[in-house]
């Protein structure tokens, strides 16, 4: 079973106001806190630069709560890397403390600790995701990348609660072609929704 690092000061690779581009919430503005570390190494990663923790300042949790209410949006996403590998209890409780929803974006590779509110699941190949992770999905995103992929989502989607949404995603580098594939797919199996990339059409962050 792996563990979590227990702290009140996470490695950040970058927080920014922007709008939340994938999934259930696309189009909602969110504060997006980007923490360093991921032992996932998914090839098609397109952050890279946060898989090395150590190479990220740390910052307090106090310092991140204070430059998210800057903003007027109560969302917070925290994302990476993978920020599950951390106990995160310390920063949903400051978060939630301030009146923030909280969202995850995990592999699900590690169990999740604290107070999350919505938790979007993309499972890697690489490294697979827990049960104790799958127990908590609200969505399971399934990133295409290749045929195989279809039931690499449909095994998963037999690993989550009932009232999970489930998602499809075409891979960004390869969405030319994938997408018609996507398209098709959820044509014959309606229980699966489409997930784009929409920050990348408009050139947000």
């Amino acid at each position: 079973m792996e563990t979590q690092v227990h702290t009140t000061a996470y490695p950040v690779m970058e927080h920014f106001y922007t709008l939340q581009g994938e999934g259930q919430h696309s189009g909602k503005a969110a504060y997006f806190i980007r923490l360093g570390g991921c032992n996932v190494g998914c090839v098609w990663c397109d952050v890279k630069d946060s898989w090395d923790a150590d190479a990220h300042p740390k910052m307090e949790v106090q310092d991140i709560v204070a430059a998210a209410m800057q903003y007027p949006c109560r969302l917070a996403v925290i994302t990476g890397g993978e920020p599950a590998m951390y106990d995160l209890t310390a920063l949903c409780d400051a978060l939630h403390e301030q009146g923030f929803t909280i969202n995850i974006e995990t592999s699900g590779a590690y169990p999740i600790v604290g107070d999350i509110d919505w938790v979007t699941l993309s499972p890697k190949k690489f490294k697979p995701p827990v049960q104790e992770a799958l127990d908590k999905a609200d969505e399971l995103k399934v990133v295409v990348y290749h045929r195989s992929d279809f039931y690499w989502g449909k095994e998963h989607a037999k690993k989550v609660p009932a009232n999970c949404k489930l998602y499809l995603q075409p891979e960004w580098g390869k969405k030319d072609d994938i997408t018609p594939l996507v398209i098709k797919y959820i044509l014959e199996h309606p229980e699966w929704e489409i997930s784009l990339q929409t920050h990348k059409y408009i050139n947000i962050p």
